[in-house]
């Protein structure tokens, strides 16, 4: 009777543990959600500021990819190890998307060859990172398995 009430008070303390993380990681993301939004009307009222050309968009475009690699990194470090599982099957699900338009940039045959090549590293990139998040989250529940 005392294990289980221990066992209550142990879960108990990993559910409460696991939504204080989950708390700070929807914090961490609506900061950096914050920052980039603040970043971007720089950008824009830069734009606005010198000019629009073609070369503008390029830069627009490209400082958003900048941008959105390092709220990626933020908010992926500052997620604790309890939510590890999750995030890596939501990873290989929006993979699974990119695989769907790299096929689909792949086997089309009225794109450029510069679209084939990128579609073809996306695909491969997807791929390896699905595969990888399988093998991740498979040695991840391993070690909640009972011991025989």
């Amino acid at each position: 009777m005392q294990d289980a009430q221990a066992l209550v008070e142990k879960a108990k303390l990993a559910a409460e543990t696991a939504r204080q993380s989950a708390q700070e990681a929807a914090e961490a993301a609506s900061a950096a959600q914050n920052y980039a939004d603040q970043a971007i009307q720089a950008l824009q009222n830069a734009g606005m500021a010198s000019g629009t050309g073609a070369g503008s968009e390029f830069v627009y475009l490209l400082s958003i990819f900048v941008l959105a690699v390092f709220v990626g990194y933020y908010v992926v470090w500052s997620v604790t190890p309890a939510l590890h599982t999750p995030l890596m099957s939501v990873t290989n699900a929006i993979s699974s998307v990119i695989v769907v338009g790299a096929l689909l940039a792949v086997g089309a045959s009225a794109v450029s060859g510069a679209a084939v090549t990128f579609g073809f590293i996306a695909l491969v990139l997807a791929a390896v990172n699905i595969f990888g998040g399988f093998l991740v989250t498979q040695r991840m529940l391993a070690m909640y398995k009972k011991k025989q």
